[in-house]
């Protein structure tokens, strides 16, 4: 998709009924194809993301003394604008995309895992199961969005919870739902600024501290805060990078030899 204007979604959580078939439309896409166990634990309601599942929905209690109120939140990766993933990853194999999507390369990845120190929202998970582990993470159906489709958490969601177009027209509609219902949202866009601004942005109406969103986070991007603490990192502990690199090497050599490896776009293609 040529000159693409990037893309974004919009998560409504007030719309969300926890239905999880978010959850569902995304294993199947993203996981088709590949040696992963379909039905493990606690798949219906995983605690977290894990290198099996790219999004959740979290149910959030909160006791107050008119009456009970609670949350479904969806959970994914944020895709920033300017991601400190990427920006930390010494040998480029996260990405960021015009469309908007970070993606991932396998066959680049060394595992040295800067990229989970770098999220400030703790998305990318190692496989620290798999002989040949790989980093996991939402895609943003990097290739559905190249070839002009909706992610498939989008398209499955019955309740229209999430919107997605081009990130400009997102960030406008969710200021005009906060323009017309003043008294139904919490008076913020989160991820409209934070970490310098993120292709997926929420609104909510509880406030976003005490339905687990990270509000620390800082309006900055956060390449530059992230190499300032990486570069703090003693030089003999950088220089197992080499050693990383040898061993991704070969872990790359018996993943094509054993037709199971790939980027995203091999094994999702």
């Amino acid at each position: 998709m040529a000159n693409a204007k990037p893309k974004g979604v919009l998560v409504d959580l007030t719309r969300c009924i926890g239905c999880r078939g978010c959850q569902i439309a995304c294993k199947q896409w993203n996981l088709r194809g590949v040696k992963h166990t379909v039905m493990y634990g606690n798949f219906t309601n995983p605690p977290q993301l894990n290198s099996e599942c790219y999004t959740n929905i979290n149910y959030v209690e909160q006791d107050q003394p008119a009456r009970p109120v609670w949350s479904f939140v969806k959970n994914q990766c944020m895709h920033c604008k300017n991601p400190a993933c990427a920006s930390a990853c010494p040998v480029g194999a996260l990405v960021k995309t015009q469309e908007g999507p970070v993606v991932y390369e396998f066959d680049r990845c060394i595992g040295c895992r800067y990229c989970m120190i770098a999220c400030p929202f703790q998305i990318p998970k190692y496989e620290w199961d798999k002989t040949l582990p790989s980093i996991q993470k939402c895609t943003f159906c990097s290739e559905r969005v190249a070839n002009g489709l909706i992610p498939a958490c989008v398209k499955v969601c019955p309740t229209q919870t999430m919107y997605f177009d081009d990130h400009d027209k997102v960030i406008a509609e969710a200021e005009r739902r906060l323009k017309s219902s003043p008294g139904k949202y919490i008076n913020h866009i989160y991820g409209k600024e934070e970490a310098g601004g993120t292709s997926w942005v929420y609104l909510s109406s509880q406030p976003f501290e005490d339905i687990g969103f990270n509000t620390k986070v800082p309006k900055a991007e956060l390449p530059d805060l992230t190499w300032a603490s990486l570069s703090k990192i003693p030089y003999a502990v950088v220089g197992g990078a080499v050693v990383l690199s040898a061993i991704a090497y070969f872990r790359n050599r018996g993943s094509r030899a054993e037709g199971t490896g790939g980027s995203d776009s091999e094994k999702e293609g």
